[in-house]
């Protein structure tokens, strides 16, 4: 049976988003591009991307000395207390909705972020009576949420509105050079801001065409498959079906046996088909992964997991739900194990088993040669050798 390869490009597209958040790390971030909650826990973006909204939080010492320094009256002051506390509050934890799944950067944001992004700016302007110009710090934080949590539209109104009032708090009143600085740090990160948000949703997108590309070509390969095997099981069964009836009554033994060939042609015709269309009815790697337990439990094979499918991308988990099948299959054919574990992390999969060894079995197989090449065509690294004292190591790295 004929095999098409699948063309991936998820290792291009993941580069550049992961490229995008770096260059993105230099400003205050309210929700991480999309997919980076998909993996949770594992990725150190997903485990410490919340460290990031608390760094930035440092910038908020100029609130800080201007409330301990402020000569406007102790209801003010503590006013603005309250409100600089309630604005750290709800920014972390704005922030950590946001990782959770919360929305922006081409998500539909949630009723939540509208009303922290409210309270956001509710709080910065009751504190401007105790700290005055100071209250300006708050600008960047509030233009980062609007960008990265809220929508494509709010960035924009965010982003002009915070220059706007820095440039008049500046410009305009009296005393205010010395914040000079705030305001250059706002149109730069109006600037940033712009740019990063608009790479993320640009990397987004690739990554949802190349998945529709690899899923199309999956298809189209299934496809392909069948036609050939069917095409070429007729055509043998209708050779053989004629043969059958012109001896029919000179060599009856012959006419036996090649009806004999037609049924097990037809058999191994119908196994093919199951098995192809199986493939493609497990369209992902989580599906893959049960099917896989089921064959081997069948076989009394225990199977063991470390991490889980959601550690890789979309289009790297379609090339390791095929790798994964194969590797299944070449165990129940050929290894005689006891065991076989699967790890799954971030840009890595290996299927290894504990039995005879890959020496005893043919590598370079039409099982094997699939494997490779359709990692080679997803732009990973393939290997296969042994594992430990005994055993095959399947592993496929991006």
């Amino acid at each position: 049976m004929t095999q098409r390869t699948q063309r991936e490009r998820s290792g291009s597209s993941r580069a550049s988003r992961d490229a995008v958040r770096s260059g993105a790390a230099g400003a205050p971030v309210a929700s991480p591009p999309p997919g980076a909650a998909d993996r949770s826990g594992k990725e150190p973006w997903a485990r410490f991307g919340w460290l990031m909204a608390v760094i930035w939080l440092v910038f908020l010492v100029y609130p800080v000395i201007a409330l301990l320094h402020s000569t406007a009256p102790l209801g003010w002051v503590v006013t603005g207390w309250v409100a600089l506390v309630a604005f750290i509050v709800l920014y972390v934890t704005g922030f950590l909705h946001g990782m959770r799944g919360g929305g922006g950067l081409g998500r539909p944001p949630t009723p939540r972020q509208w009303i922290t992004f409210a309270l956001l700016i509710a709080c910065a302007l009751v504190t401007v009576p105790a700290v005055g110009g100071s209250a300006l710090s708050f600008l960047p934080f509030i233009m980062s949420f609007a960008s990265y949590g809220l929508t494509r539209l709010w960035h924009w109104i965010a982003t002009v509105a915070a220059v706007v009032v820095a440039a008049g708090c500046v410009l305009l009143i009296p005393g205010n050079l010395t914040y000079a600085s705030v305001l250059a740090i706002v149109a730069l990160l109006g600037v940033v801001n712009t740019v990063s948000t608009w790479l993320i949703l640009r990397s987004a997108e690739a990554e949802r065409l190349g998945l529709e590309l690899a899923t199309s070509e999956g298809r189209e390969a299934v496809a392909r498959d069948v036609h050939d095997l069917i095409g070429h099981s007729l055509t043998v069964v209708g050779l053989k079906a004629q043969l059958a009836r012109r001896l029919m009554d000179t060599d009856p033994e012959r006419a036996r046996a090649e009806l004999a060939d037609i049924e097990r042609l037809t058999a191994e015709a119908i196994a093919g088909v199951r098995q192809t269309v199986s493939g493609a009815r497990a369209t992902t790697l989580i599906e893959q992964l049960a099917a896989t337990g089921d064959s081997l439990r069948a076989a009394d094979i225990r199977l063991e997991t470390t991490g889980g499918p959601e550690a890789l991308s979309p289009a790297q988990a379609i090339t390791a739900s095929w790798i994964l099948r194969e590797a299944t299959t070449n165990v129940l054919r050929h290894a005689r194990a006891d065991t076989v574990r699967v790890l799954f992390a971030p840009g890595r999969v290996v299927v290894e088993d504990d039995g005879i060894g890959c020496a005893s079995r043919a590598v370079d197989g039409n099982g094997v040669r699939g494997m490779r090449e359709r990692a080679a065509a997803a732009g990973a690294s393939f290997s296969i050798g042994p594992a430990g004292a005994s055993g095959t190591r399947v592993e496929v790295t991006w």
